[in-house]
């Protein structure tokens, strides 16, 4: 397994490069880099766009369904250089998500009235999976879809909804079918958010921010047009977008950016008269957190050299996730350390700090403390870090299990 990026690879690094200096907006950049997200929807749906006229609005789509046809390797290289380079995440939801689903599953008609909205950054959308009680074991799920006619009557709450305040249209997972295992009775269908009966309600996170909500329904009714699929095999769609949702988990990239921010302030910082970075404790902290990401990078191109020729994931895909996670978590706890008690600012200090011309080291760490409250959901989303270990543990010591039988 040759785990070099080729020649070609790189050149097409540099074009990606050349790209996002020429295409993404000054105002766009200098927001993301500072954690500024006053105007986040305006600015991943205007960045789609831009990416959309480029031609590289859904990296991983089928080139039929207006992807680029890019390799898994260049896919890997355009998340990277997009992270180093300040540009706003594309919206997983849309992209890595539904999109995908109606891909594979939705019908053409359904494929013709969704995929362009989601390519040119026209909607926004969020995902309805968590309810109270039903996170991990989401097949317990409760929210009601009854049949009525050529409708059905929602009712119900998802909690966890990310950025669904600024949604047009949401996926969600709702109980058709209470007989049978809990499985078997579960669809997947598609809501406009403008739809009578539906309420967003605002989750205040520790950060301060309104990143997440609930969602409630109250007869909501919706054409039995937009489910997708069979009616009970929501399921298996389910599990199929999961699959993608864990496409790029390890956020090789992000913690690239915020390393290389850590290290731009501990330059600036001083402690005993000298620079931060100079520091020996610190420096050692630091440089063993590269030399983590630097195999965490080699584990994530083996998974895609794996993907790339049509082989199973092993026990690779949960290292990512977990190894990713933690990774980030350290980096915003480092920060944490460089600023002490600089970095205790408020949410909405952090959002000015990138606006108001102050210098990097004083706009890192008004960001530094709502970032490491905000990234310790890193350790349960797609898959808590627990849920992996078991993962990890059934398959490498289930398979020693079978070989020495």
């Amino acid at each position: 397994m040759d785990l070099n990026y080729s020649a070609a690879d790189e050149q097409f690094r540099l074009e990606v490069r050349e790209f996002l200096a020429r295409a993404l907006p000054a105002e766009i950049r200098q927001r993301a880099a500072a954690g500024d997200d006053s105007q986040i929807r305006t600015d991943i749906l205007r960045w789609q766009n831009i990416l959309y006229q480029q031609g590289w609005a859904a990296p991983a789509w089928p080139v039929e369904f207006g992807g680029t046809g890019w390799s898994k390797v260049q896919q890997f290289i355009f998340d990277s250089e997009c992270a180093l380079a300040d540009a706003p995440p594309q919206l997983a939801f849309s992209i890595k998500m539904i999109g995908p689903v109606l891909i594979r599953f939705g019908t053409p008609a359904q494929q013709q009235r969704f995929l362009p909205g989601i390519l040119s950054g026209q909607d926004w959308w969020c995902q309805g999976y968590s309810e109270p009680g039903s996170g991990s074991d989401l097949a317990s799920l409760k929210m009601r879809a009854v049949r009525a006619g050529n409708e059905y009557v929602l009712n119900g709450q998802k909690i966890w909804n990310t950025l669904g305040q600024f949604a047009d249209w949401i996926f969600c997972l709702v109980r058709t079918d209470n007989s049978g295992k809990p499985q078997r009775g579960i669809s997947f269908i598609l809501i406009d958010m403008k739809t009578p009966g539906i309420t967003v309600r605002p989750t205040r996170l520790l950060d301060g921010s309104n990143e997440v909500n609930e969602i409630w329904f109250d007869n909501v009714r919706v054409p039995a047009e937009n489910l997708i699929g069979e009616e009970n095999q929501g399921w298996t769609y389910a599990k199929f977008l999961l699959g993608h949702e864990r496409t790029n988990i390890a956020g090789i990239g992000a913690s690239k950016r915020a390393l290389r921010g850590l290290k731009e302030s501990a330059l600036g910082l001083r402690r005993s008269g000298r620079p931060l970075l100079e520091d020996r404790q610190f420096g050692l902290k630091l440089a063993q957190l590269e030399i983590e990401l630097m195999a965490l990078e080699i584990t994530n191109m083996r998974v895609i050299v794996a993907d790339a020729e049509k082989r199973a994931p092993g026990p690779e895909a949960s290292i990512l996730k977990i190894r990713g996670t933690e990774i980030a978590q350290r980096i915003s706890e480092l920060r944490i350390e460089a600023h002490g008690t600089a970095a205790l600012a408020s949410e909405s200090e952090s959002a000015l700090a990138g606006l108001v011309g102050t210098d990097a080291a004083t706009a890192s760490a008004s960001c530094a403390g709502a970032e490491y409250l905000n990234l310790r959901k890193l350790t349960i989303y797609g898959g808590s870090n627990e849920i992996q270990r078991n993962i990890i543990a059934q398959m490498i010591l289930g398979l020693y299990w079978l070989s020495h039988k």
